[in-house]
């Protein structure tokens, strides 16, 4: 707990509040720190006044492309081609191992995803005027379409979701994108779009967090809750990591924990999730569990793993292979969640 403390204002509040158990009061009295100091604050030194980082939504110096695409699509006109064709898809890696693309994460949607999860408190009046902003000026590459509208990739509109509910943004429209979205199967894929394709880990898992926020925040739907409920279930049924059809690790880079994640996939990320979500832990996550057990050190610390690449605007820990407050906090999370939870028999769900 003390190096736990000695960490970033990020990661003091959350160790207060899910692990410690702090008072409130000590709790938002650190999470108000995290505007002014340390990593948000970084960020948020970098926005620029039309409050967007790196000039575009998800990739880098494309706002203008985005603008352009918008009015060419009003007008009738067929879209300009994408200035940047080397740059990869963010689904474009299988779920398979193999060597990654790099893809920047220096853009207003990254950054703001991380903001999201560093805690910046949301109704902060910088977080309130960028959330105004990036309404304004800030439109996806696909289509010029508006930041808070959403596109076509289940993936970024997960993220979209869990950014609006955030900062208070009605999101509800894309939300029920991702609804009409479900796969027979129970999960999303990103490819989806493009081919027919089986639901992914990667996007399942995305989309029922983003599902879970909107909910929490909103009070939900029975159609969004049986949605989310049936994405929950094609993860289970695959106890996390497993093929449905011959029960094999899917990817070993799944029991490798990185932070942060972004949209790829890990156990780590997956089984947090489920401690998010609250409730007696399921049987089929006893595997999972244990797999997060398995990587704490003898010193009682998480390594920093599989770090993805791209370019950033700082790392947040380094090298892999070195303790990370991360992956300890939210290790420590989850085991906590899962022993307090079997041994009281909690309810099935935290609502």
């Amino acid at each position: 707990m003390q190096w736990l403390l000695q960490g970033d204002p990020a990661i003091r509040w959350q160790v207060l509040r899910d692990i410690v158990d702090a008072p409130q009061v000590e709790v938002a009295a650190e999470r108000a720190r995290v505007e002014h100091e340390g990593w948000a604050a970084w960020l948020l030194a970098l926005r620029a006044t039309d409050g967007q980082w790196a000039d575009g939504a998800c990739f880098p110096r494309t706002a203008a492309f985005a603008a352009s695409t918008a009015q060419a699509l009003a007008a009738g006109e067929p879209p300009p081609p994408f200035p940047s064709p080397d740059v990869e898809s963010t689904e474009a890696i299988a779920e398979q191992p193999g060597e990654e693309p790099e893809q920047p994460w220096t853009a207003t949607y990254p950054v703001l995803l991380d903001l999201c999860h560093l805690g910046v408190p949301p109704d902060s009046a910088v977080m309130q005027e960028t959330a105004q902003l990036v309404a304004r000026n800030c439109r996806w590459e696909y289509d010029g379409l508006p930041f808070f509208a959403g596109e076509v990739d289940c993936c970024i509109n997960a993220g979209t979701i869990l950014i609006g509910t955030y900062l208070g943004v009605d999101v509800e429209p894309v939300v029920q994108r991702l609804v009409a979205d479900q796969m027979p199967d129970g999960g999303w894929n990103c490819w989806a779009e493009a081919r027919p394709a089986p639901g992914s880990f990667a996007s399942t898992l995305d989309v029922v967090n983003a599902l879970l926020r909107w909910e929490r925040h909103t009070g939900g739907s029975d159609e969004v809750r049986r949605a989310r409920r049936n994405g929950e279930e094609y993860l289970l049924r695959r106890h996390l990591f497993r093929s449905l059809r011959a029960g094999e690790v899917v990817n070993p880079r799944w029991l490798q924990f990185s932070y942060p994640p972004r949209w790829h996939y890990d156990v780590l990320k997956a089984t947090d999730y489920f401690a998010l979500r609250g409730g007696t832990p399921d049987p089929r996550l006893v595997e999972a569990i244990e797999q997060v057990r398995a990587k704490r050190q003898a010193d009682g610390r998480w390594l920093l793993e599989n770090t993805h690449p791209g370019a950033v605007h700082f790392r947040f820990e380094e090298p892999d292979g070195t303790p990370s407050r991360w992956n300890t906090l939210r290790a420590l999370r989850v085991v906590r969640w899962y022993d307090a939870s079997t041994h009281s028999g909690g309810a099935s769900e935290t609502p």
